[in-house]
Order: structure tokens, then sequence, then C-alpha cells
């Protein structure tokens, strides 16, 4: 029995890793999607989940479970596609694995081992999200969600969240700094380290949060410096995309992939959170901030830029797409990583000048339902008008 199981699957699990990826039928001129998800549970290597001695095993039982694997950083190293993404088992805790393709849409594996991050904080129970930033300093970053217990409740469903920082040189071997330190803000989620000195420090762009849920009084995506990576500390924080009352960004927004630098700007991959009647639903949107001043938007469209389709709206947490992983390739080809219900990963891919294109010539949102109709009128109006040509 085991050594038949085993061998089933085994062949599913080849299967999986070496099927072709294809781009799906979606089509906006802006990004393609990709028909299957790069990673899932299924992608976890079964040495991973069985204990595979016979003896041990009889009946050929998974010993530690899987759920899901989602949101993951991303970078392109050596011709190399890089993710890091949040595994998270069947006992509810989260943990980080290293998967490697060759052409960042499909043939996405594991390394052998997960990363065992440094045990320097005793209280924290859970680690989620990590976004990589290859720095001009030389190392790679990674600035995660580390999480622990709300001591001053009861309630055990409270928790604190911190931005926990590690760096690598090599994606194997990880050094971990202390968590970062916002004297505004009590809480950080979702925050991305800056690629870039400025002014010679180095700079985050945050999500402040006045408790583990809600963000309270943070009005968006922060940005803020400090003087040591090592001792991470941020006296200040400026407000650069903002949340708006009625618009994809009302509950909360927060920064997303590293931002992407080109000619014009650094183009911002981000989220929004808005609550409806079925509960929070998270889109993906995008926005420019100055070459000179990281903190100060240039563009911002309207609207989102991927919001969940299909099958991509069921899973744990449903409704939700959510991303802190982009690539650009040496062919400047854009791979922008992306999870569906805290479930399973995909890619929809575009062009720097596809990006820039949709960046910069998309109207913003007017934020008035009739100002949003005339709007339309306009481009209507223009289309007619051209037509009748």
């Amino acid at each position: 029995m085991f050594t038949k199981e085993y061998e089933r699957q085994l062949s599913k699990y080849n299967a999986l890793i070496y099927r072709k990826n294809e781009k799906s039928e979606f089509y906006n001129g802006i990004y393609d999607r990709w028909k299957y998800p790069v990673l899932t549970r299924q992608h976890i290597p079964l040495f991973w989940k069985y204990d595979l001695n016979p003896e041990t095993n009889p009946f050929f039982m998974e010993r530690l479970g899987v759920n899901a694997v989602f949101n993951s950083g991303a970078i392109y190293l050596d011709g190399k596609y890089y993710l890091v993404a949040r595994i998270e088992g069947n006992d509810r805790k989260s943990f980080f694995g290293v998967a490697v393709s060759d052409n960042g849409v499909d043939g996405f594996k594991f390394m052998d081992y997960p990363i065992l991050l440094p045990d320097t904080n005793p209280e924290e129970t859970n680690v989620y999200d990590m976004r990589l930033t290859k720095h001009e300093d030389g190392y790679i970053y990674g600035v995660f969600c580390s999480e622990s217990k709300d001591t001053t409740t009861s309630d055990l469903s409270a928790a604190v969240a911190a931005a926990g920082i590690v760096r690598t040189k090599n994606m194997m071997d990880w050094e971990r700094l202390p968590n970062l330190v916002t004297k505004q803000s009590p809480q950080q989620r979702n925050v991305v380290l800056y690629p870039e000195f400025v002014n010679g420090k180095y700079a985050f762009y945050t999500r402040p949060m006045d408790d583990f849920i809600d963000t309270g009084s943070g009005g968006g995506v922060g940005f803020g410096l400090c003087d040591d990576i090592e001792h991470a500390v941020i006296d200040e924080e400026i407000i650069t995309s903002k949340r708006k009352y009625h618009t994809i960004t009302e509950a909360k927004n927060g920064a997303g992939a590293t931002p992407i630098k080109t000619d014009r700007g650094y183009i911002h991959i981000a989220h929004g959170v808005r609550n409806t009647a079925a509960g929070l639903r998270y889109v993906i949107y995008a926005f420019a901030t100055d070459l000179s001043d990281p903190s100060r938007v240039i563009a911002e469209p309207g609207g989102f830029l991927i919001a969940p389709l299909g099958r991509e709206r069921v899973g744990d947490v449903s409704n939700v797409v959510f991303t802190n992983g982009a690539i650009v390739n040496d062919d400047n080809e854009v791979f922008i990583y992306y999870a569906s219900s805290d479930t399973r990963l995909h890619v929809a891919t575009t062009t720097i000048d596809k990006l820039i294109d949709y960046v910069f010539n998309t109207p913003e949102d007017p934020l008035r339902s009739v100002d949003c109709v005339k709007q339309r009128c306009e481009l209507i109006k223009k289309n007619l008008e051209f037509i009748g040509k």
C-alpha cells in the first residue's frame, strides 16, 4: 500500500510541477492573466508533508499537512525567478518557502528546506507576507509581518503586528534584524523597504495601524526614514496614497510589491480594501511616486488594477486578491504575483511600457458618481467623434 500510494502521489506532483502554463482568454490591454496558479498547496514536496519511511508510516498518511500557499515576495536573480511564499500548515502557522522557476510562469519548485528564521523574538507566534527588496547597500532584505499575542486582553484572537526584517545575499542564509519601530503607529503590517537610500537613509513604505485589524487613524500608505537598518526606528510617517471614502481603499490600503523604477517615476502595485455585505473585498491598484521625492504621489489611476475573478473569488478568505511581489526581468517584462482568497498564487504579466501607459494615462477617480458619469461621457463623445471621421 505504501509504495503504490507514494508512487501515485509523486506522479501527480511531477505532472503539476512540469505542467506548462498558458495565457487565459482574459483581456483588458493592460496585462495578461495566466490560466493556472503558479503555486498551490499541491506544489509542496511530498517529503515536507509525509514520513517516507514505511515502517513508521505504513498507511502513507500526511503527518505535517499544508493548507495553503499564497502571498509571495518575489525577486529576479541570475536569470531565475524566486518566490518567497507564505505557506500555511494545517495547524494555521505560517512559514516561508523559496520556490524557483526558469521562466516565471510555471515550473516553480521549492528548495529542499523552508526558511528557518533565527528565533530572536520569543513572543512571536506567526510570520507571513514577506516583501523582498534588492537594496543598493548590497543586501536582499525581506520585510514581513511578525505577529504575537496581545497580552493586554483575554481575547485569544487579539494580536499585535510588527514589521520583521531579515537579510540575505544568497536566498539561503538569513540574518534576523530587530523589528521595525514606528513611533507614531502602535502596529505595522504590509511594510516595504525602498530599494535606494533617501538622503543617506533607509526608507520604508508603511501601513500605520491603531490595532491588528483596523487602521483607525491610519490614513493610508505611509512613508518614513530611518538612520540604521540594524536598529530601524522611524520617527515620522508621511501619508502618501491616502484612503478615500467610497473607493477601493475606503477601509484600508497598504503597500504591495517593492516599487518598480521607471523613467517617469516609481510604480507601486498595492492593495485596497472596502467593506461589503459579504465582508472585506481586497483588490490590487497602482500609483506612482516621484523619483526625487518618494513620499509624493504623482499619478493614481482610478479603480482597481486586478480584482478576483471566477474561481479566484473562492477560498479560505473569499473575494480577495493580494500582492506582495513583482518582478521585472531583463526584457522589461513585469510579472505580478498575486494570491487569490488566501489560498493559491497566480501571475499576471505585462511590460514596463504598458504599466507606464496605464498609470500615467488612466484618469483618476473623481470621487462622485455624477463626475464619474461626466468622465465616461467625455470618453464616449471623443470616441464617437473619432469613429465618425
